[in-house]
């Protein structure tokens, strides 16, 4: 029996992240067929996505997200604000706060990465950088052909405009904050 994949939960619903998602694409004109293909997950994921009757996984919603030119926060915050958490394969990441100025947005969450567990995402989209205080364990994260490794009070920062990866090294727990920088314009 295969695992079951990852969710967001929780948080708004499939319901709500899909209203969303669709919006969003309406917006900029985009066909089902067209963003599915830019962000290289299937038509028919994408469209059960935004019926509703997927639940998404972090990886995604970060490559939907990255293609539509929003940060994720675009689909997963809450009225009101309220924090989701978004679960990939190996990364749990909790919403803590979202930072917005006239140069950037930022969206800080908090982090956990189970011993042993490794994560690729797909690139955001062009100058968004990612930054990783750790205060637990061992991360191995950043670009996939260049990863760099931080331990307990350690800090690590990427471009994250490339596919790049997490993975928590020997046997204790990641617990880390991951801070996401979205330059405007």
């Amino acid at each position: 029996m295969s695992p079951r994949p990852p969710t967001v939960s929780p948080g708004p619903g499939a319901v709500e992240i899909g209203r969303r998602l669709r919006a969003l694409r309406e917006e900029r004109s985009l066909s089902l067929s067209l963003l599915a293909r830019r962000a290289g997950v299937g038509k028919a994921t994408l469209s059960g996505l935004e019926n509703g009757t997927r639940n998404p996984t972090l990886e995604t919603l970060w490559a939907v997200t990255a293609q539509l030119g929003v940060p994720l926060t675009a689909v997963i915050t809450e009225a009101g604000g309220g924090a989701a958490t978004v679960r990939g394969t190996a990364v749990a990441a909790t919403l803590l706060e979202v930072f917005t100025e006239a140069a950037a947005s930022y969206e800080l969450y908090r982090m956990v990465v189970p011993p042993g567990a490794t994560q690729t995402s797909p690139a955001h989209q062009a100058g968004v950088t990612e930054h990783v205080t750790v205060f637990t364990g061992v991360l191995r994260a950043g670009p996939l052909d260049a990863p760099l490794l931080a331990g307990a009070g350690e800090h690590i920062s990427w471009r994250s405009d490339v596919p790049h990866g997490y993975a928590s090294i020997g046997t204790e727990e990641v617990q880390a904050t991951l801070l996401i920088r979205y330059p405007r314009g």
